[in-house]
């Protein structure tokens, strides 16, 4: 079984611009995914997907592999969806996010050793620590049934406890948060990009729910290592001064 690594990398972000490029002690970001994720057992190959050419040029000024995509994409999603047409050897691809310069090798791992080649799409949660993540609309909160399988995802907190305090909540219920990390058969990710937008990706903004409306299948696996995404210039201020380069 052959498992490609793609992290899709754009420019043009709303929130920041140029993030891929932004620097991380001596390192682009862009460098910072690609070497976590080159650090993987189990990956086969890393890529880089673009629509940039300063990014790309980035990526080969380090020695790392990348491939011009369209610009069109409106996700990454859709952008690991056009590397895999040109690429009929590869079973599963992973989908690493390219605004997590510190992703665990081992999360990369945990997803990797869930792909028998029968799961559709595999992603990554983890139980919630604190109360500011639960009603935090940034962080997607998910609850799965008894086979691990996903039954939905929310920025709201799931599930609520009608009869328990707030502030009790984390006391009478594990909660889990997700980890954008995911894997897709490689028959499977055509299909999900050209699915029709869903009423309840509309209203949560978030595109897994499409997949769920339907019929798909999210096999979760578990981490207790953070994740440290980059939204914006205060989020990888704020992490710079609380990690040592």
């Amino acid at each position: 079984m052959k498992i490609l690594g793609i992290i899709p990398a754009r420019f043009a972000s709303s929130r920041f611009p140029g993030k891929p490029l932004a620097s991380i002690g001596e390192k682009t970001m862009i460098q910072c995914v690609y070497t976590q994720a080159c650090q993987s057992s189990l990956l086969d190959e890393v890529i880089v997907a673009t629509d940039d050419q300063r990014i790309y040029d980035e990526v080969i000024s380090f020695g790392g592999q990348v491939i011009m995509t369209s610009s069109s994409h409106k996700n990454g999603t859709e952008r690991c969806a056009e590397v895999i047409n040109q690429r009929k050897d590869i079973d599963y691809i992973v989908n690493i996010q390219g605004d997590e310069p510190f992703i665990h090798p081992e999360q990369i791992d945990t997803v990797c050793r869930m792909l028998t080649g029968q799961v559709e799409i595999v992603t990554l949660v983890k139980p919630i620590q604190n109360y500011d993540e639960l009603d935090d609309p940034g962080e997607m909160k998910v609850v799965f049934n008894n086979k691990n399988q996903a039954l939905y995802f929310s920025r709201a907190c799931i599930p609520f406890q009608r009869d328990v305090r707030p502030e009790l909540r984390m006391e009478h219920h594990t909660y889990y948060k997700h980890i954008g990390i995911y894997a897709y058969r490689s028959d499977v990710l055509p299909k999900l990009v050209s699915l029709d937008s869903s009423s309840l990706e509309t209203a949560e903004s978030l595109e897994q729910l499409r997949w769920l409306e339907n019929g798909y299948s999210i096999q979760l696996g578990f981490t207790n290592l953070e994740s440290h995404m980059i939204d914006t210039p205060a989020d990888l201020a704020k992490l710079l001064n609380e990690i040592e380069l």
